[in-house]
């Protein structure tokens, strides 16, 4: 069968490998679509993800769809889950399966991830997929479901007001949630234009530029960062929102949520930094004494992205802006990397 293995920073080679066997409790799983995260792009660039670096070839991916070929449920439809869970350590008693000290994670660490044409998984985390949702769209529902674990971090109130910083597919997928939520006002700062006029598409009231500025000409005319302490041009503190969603993985955005944010209110850090850091200025935080939350990945929801999906209250086929073949994995990472569309799918039965 055909796989997409990882073997070190930018080396994606795809080749011809056995067909894998399911273990106990698997099933054999057709891959039939899987799209291309920016954590795929951490791995892809760097070699590493947080505190987890590349041991040995690894197969990426982790949003994806496919078909059961084994087992009572084969022909079935299915959207993978890609976190299996142990059930058994304290997090996982507690009700925080993402949280868990021992999962499994798919394309992440040393587990084999979807870029392949048949995968084994755990046929419990495989949910079916109503015949509304694509094969693309069922890929799509796992950002879908950490954009809606960050929503629910975010605590926002009924007709509440929220910004998002960082206006990627998982940003956009939060757009529309938090719409479809009933905010009364949805900010949006993005500093890609094709990015910013599909924030507005979707929801965002407003859609605002961080690209730095110069200052008026009675002053020295150097360029001003749309992460300096006033941001002249840009006026974020004046927005006030309820909760701000950064979901870009870099300082600035992290900065400009605080600053959008009112005092007492609710920052949700949803973006992964390429150098598993983040730093934000303390006085700016404490001043407002501001709630901070981190999202990781996502707790039990598959069940309600589906169902939003089946009843079309987000739109998931809209936001594939490519689809590739499995043999140019390659081309589809570099597409990706360009960031001139949304989001990269790759497609292994093509």
């Amino acid at each position: 069968m055909l796989t997409a293995r990882l073997h070190g920073i930018a080396d994606l080679r795809v080749g011809d490998e056995p067909e894998p066997k399911a273990g106990a409790g698997e099933v054999l799983v057709r891959v039939t679509a899987i799209g291309i995260c920016g954590s795929d792009l951490h791995w892809y660039e760097d070699g590493a993800i947080g505190d987890a670096k590349l041991s040995r070839p690894l197969v990426p991916g982790h949003e994806g769809a496919g078909e059961i070929l084994t087992g009572p449920r084969r022909g079935e439809r299915v959207a993978i889950d890609p976190a299996f869970p142990c059930e058994a350590c304290r997090a996982c008693r507690a009700g925080r399966q993402n949280l868990c000290y021992n999962i499994v994670f798919s394309g992440h660490g040393v587990t084999d991830g979807m870029m392949r044409e048949v995968m084994p998984w755990p046929a419990h985390r495989l949910h079916p997929l109503p015949d509304t949702v694509s094969d693309a769209g069922g890929a799509m529902l796992e950002p879908v479901g950490v954009a809606l674990w960050a929503m629910d971090l975010g605590q926002v109130p009924f007709g509440g007001t929220a910004a998002v910083v960082g206006c990627g597919p998982l940003g956009l997928l939060l757009i529309q949630l938090l719409r479809a939520a009933g905010v009364s006002r949805l900010i949006a700062v993005e500093p890609l234009a094709h990015r910013r006029e599909a924030a507005a598409k979707w929801g965002a009231d407003e859609v605002l530029d961080p690209t730095p500025v110069a200052d008026p000409p009675a002053s020295a005319g150097s360029p001003v960062s749309a992460a300096s302490a006033d941001l002249p041009g840009h006026g974020f503190s004046a927005y006030g929102v309820d909760v701000a969603f950064e979901m870009a993985g870099n300082d600035d955005a992290v900065h400009i949520a605080m600053e959008c944010v009112r005092p007492g209110g609710r920052v949700v850090l949803g973006g992964i930094p390429g150098s598993d850091t983040t730093t934000f200025r303390a006085s700016l935080a404490r001043g407002k004494e501001l709630t901070i939350a981190m999202v990781r990945r996502m707790g039990e929801v598959y069940p309600r992205v589906i169902d939003l999906a089946a009843r079309g209250v987000v739109a998931l086929d809209p936001l594939v802006s490519c689809r590739v073949p499995l043999a140019d994995a390659s081309a589809a990472f570099a597409d990706a990397q360009r960031r001139t569309g949304h989001k990269v799918v790759i497609t292994p039965s093509a």
